[in-house]
């Protein structure tokens, strides 16, 4: 198989399919996306439906991820991401990363793993801590062969596009990569994280960052009644309890919401010096907010109700294939350099892979 410009960036992303997608995805990701995929300059860009991942602490539930696996790819079309310039596939139709998860399976340890703060803090959040899937604690190094899997040498590092608390995620994987490449030969690219200028989007309770399994989240697809009635719910100021009262804006979700997507700055700055002067209501704010968070949702909701599941399964299956054509060249150099390709004879220069320890 050869590669049509080999010299492009690749870019490799993705979302766990366990529900629909929100703001937070948006501006941790999502952005950074359709920023890399309409440059000038093109990018091999890559989306996976982490179906298997999802699994790992969905494993009695294949129907509800079966389901978001075809929902994602929806939000995905709706904001903009287009299949022409973008490969999306699901995870389990490449068995090759299975393959490789396992070879990278010993070139970690289960504390290193367990040090992980993004991983200790889903399980906690999960209540996982005393019924803890090995599959679950793993999950980063499945993460660490889907991304070194889809590298080229030509292409330098592998960018992969992710909110702050995921570059944990990564630094895990470029451990794995470099081990892999000390004991074996350089075979693997390492991953850059692309980071989202705006910091992690807290949900609207003000307690917790916008996450599915809190349901404090605006998704993609809320209606304009839904989004209505989750802006009036926001967390604000408890201390604010009159117009003429001083407010605070450390803390209230209007103005973290507003600071994150209100195009127009300089009208939220002028807001922000009002409240905290008194005088300013947060019926006016929230009021504010849903027409700036509508004015950015309503389209997406019009286009997204243009899919079909049957587009979308289609968009799935065509991108699947031509992810796996590339894994699959991608696995041939890794096999040669594990000495797991058994058509060629084995080395025999005993100093070819020097045992190195991290």
């Amino acid at each position: 198989m050869t590669f049509k410009n080999p010299c492009k960036p690749v870019v490799l992303t993705g979302d766990r399919p366990t529900g629909p997608l929100h703001l937070g995805h948006y501006v941790g990701s999502l952005k950074n996306r359709l920023d890399l995929q309409n440059r000038t300059q093109p990018h091999d860009i890559y989306i996976m439906v982490a179906d298997t991942q999802a699994l790992t602490d969905h494993f009695e539930q294949p129907n509800l991820v079966r389901q978001c696996t075809l929902e994602l790819v929806k939000d995905y079309l709706a904001i903009g991401i287009d299949p022409e310039k973008t490969t999306m596939f699901i995870q389990s139709q490449i068995p090759e990363l299975c393959e490789l998860t396992t070879y990278f399976m010993n070139l970690v340890t289960v504390s290193r793993l367990e040090r992980n703060p993004t991983v200790k803090s889903e399980i906690q959040q999960k209540g996982m801590q005393e019924s803890l899937p090995a599959g679950f604690l793993c999950y980063p190094v499945s993460q660490a062969a889907d991304i070194s899997a889809f590298g080229l040498p030509e292409s330098g590092n592998i960018l992969v596009p992710v909110g702050q608390d995921q570059m944990p995620m990564i630094e895990i994987s470029n451990e794995i990569v470099r081990r892999f490449n000390r004991l074996y030969g350089p075979c693997l690219q390492e991953a850059t994280g692309v980071l989202s200028p705006t910091a992690r989007l807290m949900g609207i309770d003000g307690q917790n960052k916008a996450s599915k399994s809190l349901n404090n989240a605006i998704y993609l697809k809320d209606s304009k009644d839904i989004l209505r009635e989750k802006v009036f719910q926001m967390y604000t100021d408890p201390g604010h309890i009159h117009v003429q009262d001083p407010g605070k804006v450390e803390g209230n979700m209007i103005f973290h919401y507003l600071d994150a997507f209100a195009p127009d700055q300089e009208q939220v700055h002028a807001f922000k010096t009002h409240y905290e002067k008194g005088g300013l209501g947060d019926v006016v704010l929230k009021k504010y907010l849903f027409s700036v968070l509508d004015d950015l949702l309503a389209p997406i909701v019009e286009k997204r109700h243009t899919v079909r599941d049957q587009d979308a399964m289609e968009i799935l299956m065509e991108g699947s294939k031509q992810a796996r054509q590339r894994v699959q060249e991608k696995m041939k150099h890794v096999r040669a350099a594990m000495q797991l390709d058994y058509s060629k004879p084995m080395a025999t220069d005993p100093g070819l892979h020097p045992q190195v320890s991290l």
